[in-house]
């Protein structure tokens, strides 16, 4: 029997086909030559593990095969995604979108140099993040600010500055573990400071806490169970007691609130997440929260207090470490600024812009919308469905947004099939799979995205 794979084309004979020559066109020849290279070696890997005879096609069928893999392949991992999901801060597709303000601040900080360590008017060096956390102390009412890369490095600096070596006092029922086996008990064990649990996970009392203060207690603190509720028999000391029992003692309250909320959003239907300026006004020597989540900017950890306490953690070593760049800086600061005006940020930054959508506007949308869709061939039917959508980024998992969505049943094609071809169209589209249909949820799509839906599923394959 011959061998099947001298039958393989050569890299060469395969570029001197009509579909990798046309390739070449538009992808640099180095890469065509790599991607065929690479797709010839997993086809012999393929023939060598194959149990019964492989049929090789013809060099212009492979080289076709070929030129449409190395499309595919070149296409980037990172893309823009249509968020038809519900859930609104998805930390899958990116968690909360940027405002225009931010973007505009990003492209004018980026197309060339910028003064992100240097005082324009004495010439001298200074620090990098001064404009920001001057906005951050005007927004929180606090004494002083820093930034870290994202909430989880503001945590680990927090404690390593002021707790390394001595005890941070901490409720069993804070011991939160959050996405990526982040656990609070492991970041206290890298920043160098010693957990001391006090009380139990359903129940711990201020008077666990001032039992637990010694000598070697660095600081008292308080974690914001955000992505998970304890119902029933349960009892937690108060931020007011916590911040009374630390001063009576000497020591500071650390309160990490999480998703940082900087508006109630009690107005948005969304229950029980604390406001930083309420945690720095009740008298928190430092507060930690996320810029990305309920904030609405980039990516980064913020850390706002007492003077005190925030220059000790700026001094600290790890803080070159976790630094953010240019660019978060210019995204926070024009983020920041709209909430100068909570009317503005409403309008502005596109998570309060979607919370602040009514159900009756998204009904509107799905109403216009389900028609379009059932007209497209492949679609059997597109109905506009009641739906419940989820804040999401680990905030308030229990609390339920009203919302309308379209459901759609593909003419043709499986649900599943049909979900990922709008995954992987032109335009990705994520929806959910529901009650054996595709959801498209109105509450994390924005208005001007309705047309883009539409065209997505109008080309999403018929069948694979």
């Amino acid at each position: 029997m011959q061998n099947p794979l001298k039958n393989i084309p050569s890299v060469h004979e395969l570029l001197e086909s009509e579909p990798l020559k046309k390739l070449v066109d538009n992808v640099s020849h180095n890469v065509v030559v790599t991607e065929v290279r690479s797709f010839l070696d997993n086809l012999r890997d393929d023939i060598r593990e194959a149990t019964t005879d492989v049929k090789m096609p013809a060099p212009t069928e492979l080289a076709e095969t070929i030129a449409k893999w190395i499309v595919t392949d070149q296409q980037p991992k990172l893309r823009p995604v249509i968020n038809a999901t519900g859930i609104l801060l998805h930390t899958g597709l990116g968690r909360a979108p940027l405002p225009n303000a931010a973007l505009a601040a990003i492209q004018e900080v980026s197309t060339g140099y910028a003064s992100v360590e240097v005082d324009l008017e004495s010439g001298h060096r200074s620090q990098r993040v001064q404009s920001v956390t001057k906005l951050l102390c005007e927004v929180t009412g606090a004494e002083a600010a820093a930034i870290a890369n994202n909430n989880a490095g503001a945590t680990m600096l927090a404690l390593a500055a002021l707790g390394a070596g001595r005890e941070i006092i901490v409720s069993r029922g804070h011991l939160v573990e959050i996405g990526g086996s982040y656990r609070l008990p492991d970041v206290m064990t890298v920043s160098g400071a010693v957990l001391r649990e006090v009380g139990t996970t359903n129940k711990t009392r201020i008077s666990d806490y001032e039992q637990a203060i010694n000598e070697q207690t660095a600081a008292l603190m308080r974690v914001h169970t955000s992505n998970y509720v304890i119902n029933g028999f349960t009892q937690e000391a108060t931020l007011s007691e916590l911040i009374s029992a630390g001063r009576q003692h000497g020591v500071p309250v650390i309160d990490d609130i999480g998703s940082g909320a900087l508006v109630d959003f009690a107005k948005y239907g969304i229950e029980g997440e604390p406001m930083a300026a309420e945690s720095v006004k009740a008298g928190s020597e430092v507060v930690l929260f996320s810029g990305d989540k309920l904030l609405g900017g980039p990516q980064c950890g913020i850390i706002v207090g007492k003077k005190k306490y925030i220059d000790m953690i700026t001094k600290h070593p790890m803080m070159r470490a976790l630094r953010v760049d240019k660019i978060t800086l210019a995204a926070l600061a024009a983020t920041l600024k709209l909430y100068r005006d909570t009317e503005v940020a409403e309008k502005e930054i596109p998570l309060l812009s979607l919370l602040s959508t009514s159900s009756e506007n998204l009904k509107s949308r799905a109403e216009r919308l389900a028609p379009q869709l059932a007209a497209l061939s492949n679609i059997e039917s597109a109905e506009v469905k009641p739906g419940e959508s989820f804040l999401g980024g680990g905030s308030v998992p229990t609390q339920r947004l009203e919302s309308w969505c379209v459901a759609i049943k593909p003419s043709k094609d499986s649900i599943d099939t049909f979900a990922r071809s709008l995954r992987t169209g032109q335009q990705p589209v994520f929806p959910r799979v529901q009650q054996d249909r595709i959801w498209l949820d109105l509450r994390s799509i924005f208005p001007n995205q309705d047309l883009a839906i539409v065209e997505a599923c109008g080309q999403a394959a018929l069948s694979e």
